[in-house]
């Protein structure tokens, strides 16, 4: 059984810096699709990046390029999303998403994803 586990989530001032984890146990890593997806309140649910696990292929949505970067630690099973110059709009709760199984030119950080966290908190005051 696949089970997702995120931290690092917390309050920062517009500017600050954070570093989201996400554990996943039970999980395949190798040549797989991992993303960040984040919900504020009264918003639908939006993807924010997405790593494919062999090769470490990256992709992001607009808001966020240049200043968020997701990487992986395949040996470690996890999925890490550095969260740099915040903004009060970054302001969500995060989760972590995995596919089952996924070719490398479908992963992005939108669509069906199979396995999901329970979220962490990211809030960013101005």
């Amino acid at each position: 059984q696949v089970q997702l586990a995120e931290s690092g989530g917390g309050s920062v001032q517009a500017g600050g810096s954070l570093r989201l984890s996400c554990e996943a146990d039970g999980y395949t890593m190798s040549h797989n699709c991992m993303a960040w997806f984040r919900q504020a309140p009264g918003k639908a649910r939006e993807g924010v990046a997405s790593i494919f696990t062999y090769g470490g292929i990256t992709n992001y949505v607009d808001n966020v390029k240049g200043r968020f970067t997701i990487s992986t630690d395949n040996a470690k099973k996890t999925v890490y999303l550095e969260m740099n110059n915040l903004k009060p709009e970054d302001t969500a709760m995060y989760y972590c998403a995995a596919r089952r199984d996924s070719a490398a030119w479908q992963c992005a950080p939108g669509g069906d994803f199979n396995y999901w966290g329970q979220g962490t908190q990211v809030t960013v005051s101005s």
